[in-house]
């Protein structure tokens, strides 16, 4: 089930929405188990705006969403023949009333339930921006909150990067422009990737279109847990040597954005950014350089 919303182009909040649903322990699920006991939830956010319902899919929080939204994402993504059986007959069971929901705000097994954050991906990239400060960069935060296509993304970093080189932004030289958050892939072709890839390799696809052969541009878009789809890359990086390079590949650099294959690409041109397991996960980061 979860291949199929990954490939499906659903964002986070829809496949939990789903994962709630077939759990046990998700959804609000394993403060339902420990009731009465008191339950303190120490937690690292690997979502955007660090809702507490959708961190680990909410173990410890209320679920507002209901088995009738979760086949209603199914619908909507056209999953009906993409998901076990046994998976869809769970949630028309749900929907009917046949297997309880999960629990609501006004349940009383959240009453000795404490959740405390202590990182998310605003606190990792507000310490890279500082970081940028102490090396002499102008470091500016775009968001912490960047969703949507990565390949879309991808581009719009390359034209911002484009805006900043001849001073357009009001930005001076060397900067850093930062932001973080969660992008997806819609899955068209058949390649290898993960969409800290594809937003790279969107990057270098319009940076080489819009600015060829740009000598002083620099971008990394990665995984903070180390992992990037399934690939053991948590991202990509381009290098003004990667675009000197384009120059003879970037026919080969569309076809494989077209295929969903930059993993591939980017382990041909030496450009995969691989760190092994971080045992973190506070979503992606990015860093476009200008110098």
């Amino acid at each position: 089930a979860t291949k199929a919303l990954l490939a499906s182009g659903a964002n986070i909040d829809e496949m939990n929405c789903i994962r709630k649903h077939l759990s046990k322990v998700k959804g609000g699920g394993l403060a339902r188990i420990a009731s009465p006991a008191r339950l303190i939830n120490l937690i690292l956010s690997d979502v955007i705006g660090d809702r507490i319902d959708t961190i680990a899919s909410g173990i410890t929080a209320p679920d507002p969403t209901t088995f009738q939204d979760a086949l209603a994402i199914v619908r909507k993504y056209a999953l009906e023949d993409k998901l076990p059986q046994a998976v869809k007959d769970h949630l028309v069971r749900g929907a009917k009333g046949n297997i309880p929901e999960t629990p609501k705000a006004d349940n009383p097994v959240f009453c000795n339930t404490v959740n405390i954050i202590l990182g998310n991906n605003t606190l990792a990239v507000n310490t890279a921006r500082k970081t940028a400060e102490r090396l002499g960069y102008d470091a500016r935060i775009l968001s912490t909150t960047l969703v949507g296509e990565a390949s879309g993304a991808g581009s719009y970093f390359a034209q911002l990067a484009k805006a900043i080189d001849p001073g357009q932004s009001g930005m001076a030289k060397p900067a850093i422009i930062l932001a973080g958050g969660e992008t997806t892939v819609t899955i068209r072709g058949k390649g290898k990737g993960g969409r800290n890839q594809e937003m790279a390799l969107a990057f270098a696809v319009e940076l080489h279109r819009i600015s060829p052969g740009s000598q002083n541009i620099f971008f990394l878009s990665a995984g903070t847990d180390g992992s990037d789809g399934p690939t053991d890359a948590a991202g990509a990086l381009v290098t003004p040597a990667l675009m000197e390079q384009m120059k003879t590949i970037s026919a080969k650099a569309s076809a494989c954005l077209a295929e969903n294959d930059a993993y591939h690409f980017f382990e041909d041109t030496g450009c995969l950014f691989k760190t092994g397991p971080t045992y973190t996960n506070v979503c992606d980061i990015q860093i476009l350089a200008v110098v």
